[in-house]
């Protein structure tokens, strides 16, 4: 976000929302007392996290005995230095177990498993279902932004959604090197094996082994079509900063 644009709760809240691997998890224990726990994290397309939880750790018991619970995420760089300082955003809803397999592999993406990588024996995969959030990106840029402004509508998108994987097998496969250059380029930064980790209507993810960023579209796409669209200007763009 540059340094004179305008706060925007929106755009801040889901950028914060997609970047981090690891969150803090409050659940409710049996005496209804807040819990905190460390989690591992990713995000489906429309924004709504996804965890992988063992079924023997005391989060997972409490949230099927009360889905309610609420997470703290931080975005890259607030953790060091005055970790007050970073953007930040708490979300609340609930949260429901799914053996969808785009769970799976959106969120063995993220955390930079293999793409067939499958849960761990005694995990299972979890969603959130967001219904408020709180989000604090620096002095005064604190806001509380409504669960239906922060959550994508992909009601347009099947076509996307659809063929999602397709796309990012096939960057990952065959483009390495556009991607790079999408890392380098146009957003400024380190070299490395970056490798894309999800694309939704707005954007993509893209990730090494250590660091996580996100290039979003000029516009919403849609279709496979409108996002291959971008995909190739994105390195036409960046080839020419080659020169």
């Amino acid at each position: 976000m540059l340094e004179n644009a305008p706060f925007d709760p929106v755009a801040t809240g889901r950028a914060v929302i997609r970047s981090p691997i690891a969150g803090s998890l409050a659940t409710l224990d049996e005496a209804g007392n807040p819990f905190a726990t460390l989690v591992t994290m990713a995000t489906l397309p429309d924004g709504r996290p996804i965890l992988s939880l063992s079924d023997l750790a005391v989060h997972t018991h409490n949230l099927k005995r009360d889905p309610r619970a609420s997470l703290l995420l931080v975005a890259p760089g607030g953790e060091g230095g005055n970790p007050l300082a970073g953007a930040r955003i708490t979300l609340v809803g609930t949260f429901e177990r799914s053996d969808d397999p785009h769970v799976a592999w959106r969120y063995a993406l993220h955390q930079g498993k293999a793409a067939s990588a499958s849960a761990l024996p005694g995990f299972h995969y979890y969603v959130m279902n967001v219904t408020g959030s709180h989000l604090v990106a620096g002095f005064g840029n604190i806001a509380q932004v409504p669960a239906e402004d922060l959550i994508q509508d992909l009601s347009d998108c099947e076509d996307l959604l659809a063929g999602e994987k397709m796309v990012v097998e096939h960057m990952n496969d065959d483009h390495a090197d556009a991607i790079a250059l999408y890392a380098i380029k146009l957003l400024n930064q380190p070299g490395g094996a970056w490798r894309i980790t999800g694309c939704d209507p707005e954007g993509i993810d893209i990730a090494t082994s250590k660091l996580r960023a996100r290039l979003p579209f000029p516009t919403r796409a849609t279709t496979v079509a409108e996002a291959g669209g971008y995909l190739k200007s994105f390195a036409k763009q960046a080839r020419s900063l080659e020169q």
